[in-house]
């Protein structure tokens, strides 16, 4: 049962970690060389991708826009520019084809880099074709340039403050409401037990007695030899 039962917070907290680790903004530091948009078959499987444009209507076959990067090291990536609208992660985006004219305008060569820093989340994974979504774009000052999350730092340590918060109501309501509870109940149940052993142990008393008398009875009928042999 202890082993269910850690096995069980480790799952919920890998769940929550992995929603965190998602949903929360990251920072790039980087390079645009391009945007595009390409048409996508999407299947109600891909839960990562957001929703269509604000005032459009949803369907398994649309237009989406991506923008095209490269790192300081040379690396490339390549993030999806979509609407979140009302839904979850709630970023409230409406603007992802204002976002695709900024970062057009960012557009830069190797031989004049201009370094930019996009916000977005998610993750980039290609074997499900998992693009993170970029959800703002702003220069930045420079290829080693360092952005402090301090967003998510706010966060966690609100998010800590609370789950600390309601764990402390919980223990509390549970020290004098549910503890009470439990307590009278297994007072009562060790008293119906004990009365239950007090039964049982006169019970067998009463028998024994009754087993003694019997005995006696029976030994009327022996034999002098064997009521010798019996008392031996």
């Amino acid at each position: 049962m202890w082993i269910v039962k850690r096995l069980l917070q480790f799952l919920l907290l890998g769940a929550v970690g992995g929603v965190l680790l998602y949903s929360l903004p990251s920072y790039d530091v980087v390079r645009v060389v391009g945007t595009e948009v390409k048409r996508m078959d999407l299947s109600d499987w891909n839960w990562w991708w957001a929703e269509p444009d604000a005032g459009t209507e949803a369907v398994a076959t649309r237009d989406v826009r991506f923008i095209n990067v490269v790192f300081p090291s040379g690396k490339a990536r390549v993030y999806r520019n979509e609407d979140t609208n009302w839904g979850f992660p709630p970023y409230l985006k409406f603007d992802s084809g204002t976002l695709t004219a900024e970062v057009q305008g960012l557009t830069s060569t190797e031989a004049a880099p201009i370094w930019v820093v996009v916000t977005h989340y998610g993750w980039r994974f290609e074997l499900l074709s998992m693009f993170p979504n970029a959800i703002s774009v702003r220069k930045a000052s420079g290829p080693d340039e360092v952005v402090i999350p301090w967003f998510n730092i706010v966060f966690l340590i609100g998010l800590c403050a609370l789950i600390f918060v309601v764990w402390r109501f919980v223990r509390r309501l549970r020290e004098r409401h549910v503890d009470p509870v439990i307590d009278s109940v297994g007072d009562a149940y060790e008293s119906v037990a004990d009365r239950v052993d007090d039964t049982y142990d006169g019970a067998r008393a009463h028998a024994g007695g009754l087993w003694e008398r019997f005995d006696r009875w029976l030994d009327t009928w022996r034999s002098r030899e064997n009521k010798k042999y019996r008392r031996r």
